[in-house]
């Protein structure tokens, strides 16, 4: 798709070579601005989710075309227009920003012909909603559509789709994002009160002479993706073409502008946060957050640590790891390598690894929802029941691996007996009382045993 961007490349490059010999540049005259496209991840049916990048500012801004297939392509034709435009352009760009431009989430919806995803799912109706203050746009399975239209099309939960996780990941380090729709020629923030989102709508909307809106006022929007990015502080709006099918180039292109030139003031760089009065990184935050946060992973139990290749920080039930070297992948933070066995009293000992986390060459995993138990063959172990529920449901493969056990029978860390299965990231503990399952305190554990073990008195010199 992307080859005619190549050749514009390579002759631009071979351009500025031969400008060497006729003139005398100066050895400090401004670098071209870096132009960037590669793959951030597939779809479900396995088509690859393209995006151009601009620059290599500090503050990200995204613009995603073509979340609903077929019915808005002409924001896929929208958003190849502006990389074009920025290609040639990227001084347009501001050196404070780096700017990403995706022209289609869903291309499966494109190759279908119609709004969903390859099952069903409306995309823009699939997101973790449920992190704001605003209850009115919580995720639900029961959602508004097209034309007002109710249907079953929200997922079978948050973040069920694989296309859903890729943009969420995506955005972990993101100030801004821009998701373009078509056709009610209005812009619109997020629902719950976000100054900068609100700000940047307003902008947008001037510059392009589409109207502003402070919400979609025709019915609630639930599980939409510009919902779930204002909730971790990321600027977020919805353009809507006034046409089904042309692209509106001139007016967008004006609206991007304007949000450019006001990068101070839209697009906040990503704020750490202090959660259990512990300083938490601004993405490593986001990561706990979109994945479950203390239901999941457990509070913060000490402040991040400096590695060689990052940061990790410690949770009651994981340990977090942020490599700024998988920065614009989609693991740019991943839970470390849980390493455990069973004693001979039947206790769990356990300790985080020291394994390298990888990139899977085909990205993210798709959810692997099933009415049975799953096999995996990498490791010869099945997961079923309740712990696949919460597996499925909580990340998956790419959150924890797959099972290296079976389930079994031990003294999990409260002192009592439990039906435990280890997985390459974390322990499961389902507690038959409450019907519940959940991590086992992992990151507690170790820290407890690093006090233990530490010297309580300065040694002596005698």
């Amino acid at each position: 798709m992307w080859s005619n961007m190549r050749i514009s490349w390579l002759w631009l490059t071979v351009l500025l070579l031969l400008g060497g010999h006729r003139s005398a540049t100066p050895s400090h005259a401004q670098a071209p601005t870096p132009i960037r496209e590669f793959v951030i991840g597939y779809s479900a049916q396995g088509r690859p989710i393209e995006a151009v990048q601009v620059g290599t500012g500090p503050r990200k801004l995204v613009i995603v075309g073509n979340t609903h297939g077929a019915p808005e392509a002409n924001t896929y034709e929208l958003t190849r227009q502006l990389i074009d435009y920025y290609r040639s352009h990227p001084q347009a760009v501001p050196d404070a920003v780096r700017l990403y431009l995706i022209p289609t989430i869903n291309p499966d919806g494109v190759a279908l012909g119609w709004r969903f995803d390859a099952f069903g799912v409306d995309l823009n109706r699939n997101m973790n909603t449920n992190l704001d203050e605003c209850s009115e746009n919580d995720w639900n399975r029961s959602v508004f559509g097209a034309y007002g239209i109710v249907s079953d099309t929200g997922g079978a939960f948050p973040d069920s789709q694989l296309e859903s996780r890729v943009i969420r990941n995506f955005l972990l380090d993101a100030s801004g994002v821009i998701f373009i729709h078509s056709n009610a020629g209005l812009v619109f923030p997020a629902f719950c009160e976000h100054a900068p989102s609100i700000r940047m709508a307003e902008l947008y909307a001037a510059a392009a002479e589409y109207e502003y809106q402070r919400y979609w006022e025709r019915y609630f929007i639930t599980g939409g993706m510009h919902d779930w990015a204002a909730s971790l502080g990321i600027a977020a709006i919805i353009p809507e073409l006034v046409s089904p099918v042309d692209p509106e180039y001139g007016q967008n292109l004006r609206g991007i502008q304007a949000v450019l030139a006001a990068y101070a003031e839209v697009l906040p760089l990503p704020a750490d946060q202090v959660v259990n009065g512990q300083p938490v990184p601004a993405v490593i935050w986001r990561y706990w957050r979109a994945h479950g946060g203390d239901a999941v992973f457990g509070l913060p139990l000490e402040p991040p640590r400096q590695t060689a290749l990052g940061i990790q920080q410690t949770f009651a039930r994981a340990r977090l790891e942020y490599r700024p070297s998988l920065t614009d992948t989609l693991f740019v933070v991943q839970p470390v390598p849980v390493q455990a066995d069973l004693t001979s009293d039947g206790s769990i000992s356990a300790a985080f690894g020291t394994l390298p986390i990888g990139i899977p060459a085909d990205g993210l995993a798709s959810p692997m929802i099933s009415d049975g138990p799953l096999f995996f063959e990498q490791s010869g172990y099945s997961l079923g029941g309740g712990f696949q529920q919460f597996w499925t449901q909580n990340g998956g493969m790419d959150v924890f691996g797959v099972p290296r056990s079976t389930e079994q029978t031990a003294r999990t860390a409260d002192g009592q007996l439990r039906t435990v299965q280890f997985f390459e990231r974390a322990i499961f503990a389902y507690d038959a009382d409450t019907e519940q399952v959940q991590l086992e305190p992992v990151g507690w554990q170790v820290l407890l045993r690093e006090q233990v073990r530490a010297p309580t008195t300065a040694p002596q010199i005698r």
